[in-house]
């Protein structure tokens, strides 16, 4: 199912824009961007947004001033482009995370992540870079992994763990990915600027064809002193 465009964004003309938004891992369950608060004339940031089709969905339908949908994998960024290029207030920006938030201080009311660059990056380093980028007040809000999909439990030091992957060629390599236990979200955040205000955890059963997989879902408030 896709959306109709509005009557205030006929122009759109969208292409698959996704009907809900999700935190978890399965893309199924509650809440959904509710947990964003009101986006109408906020600044947003999407950070790992892949092709962008959440961002989308924000854009044309929760009226904010304007979604930035950030991520560095070229193929993903062409694919958004390709198919949301045309949807207003959405822009599709091709860079790394955290360099983009650091060269636009105090530019976003809203940054988040759906298992996205906080699960691939240094939370070291892209923790005090959504800092800067956030205005005083801002929210962060980021689901992650509570788990890994083996059932392995999480880090409970900020390190990550390497996981198997394919090339978009087909041929296996290896990535980085933090997977890592509550208190230790909580403490990263409280470490670079954070107020953590809400913690849940989604638990998806799973199917037949499909692991058991609980999401962690983080929301936090950017200090207005540091």
């Amino acid at each position: 199912m896709t959306l109709s465009p509005s009557s205030t964004a006929a122009a759109d003309s969208p292409h698959a824009i996704v009907d809900r938004f999700h935190w978890d891992w399965y893309q199924r369950a509650e809440p959904g961007p509710e947990l964003l608060r009101d986006l109408t004339d906020k600044a947003v940031v999407e950070l790992g947004a892949g092709s962008g089709r959440q961002a989308a969905y924000l854009a044309h339908t929760h009226q904010p001033a304007r979604v930035v949908a950030v991520d560095h994998d070229p193929a993903q960024h062409a694919r958004g482009r390709e198919r949301f290029g045309n949807i207003s207030r959405l822009d599709l920006v091709h860079a790394d995370a955290a360099t983009y938030m650091a060269q636009h201080p105090g530019a976003f009311d809203v940054a988040y992540c759906v298992f996205g660059a906080l699960d691939f990056t240094d939370p070291h380093t892209l923790l005090p870079a959504i800092a800067e980028g956030l205005r005083p007040g801002g929210l962060l809000v980021f689901s992650t992994l509570a788990h890994h999909r083996n059932g392995h439990p999480p880090a409970t030091e900020p390190r990550p763990a390497e996981i198997s992957t394919r090339r978009p060629d087909g041929t296996p390599a290896t990535m980085l990915r933090w997977v890592l236990d509550t208190p230790v979200w909580h403490k990263l955040c409280d470490e670079h600027g954070f107020d953590t205000t809400h913690t849940d955890a989604i638990h998806d059963p799973g199917s037949a064809n499909e692991p058991p997989i609980a999401t962690s879902v983080f929301r936090a408030v950017r200090r207005r002193t540091a």
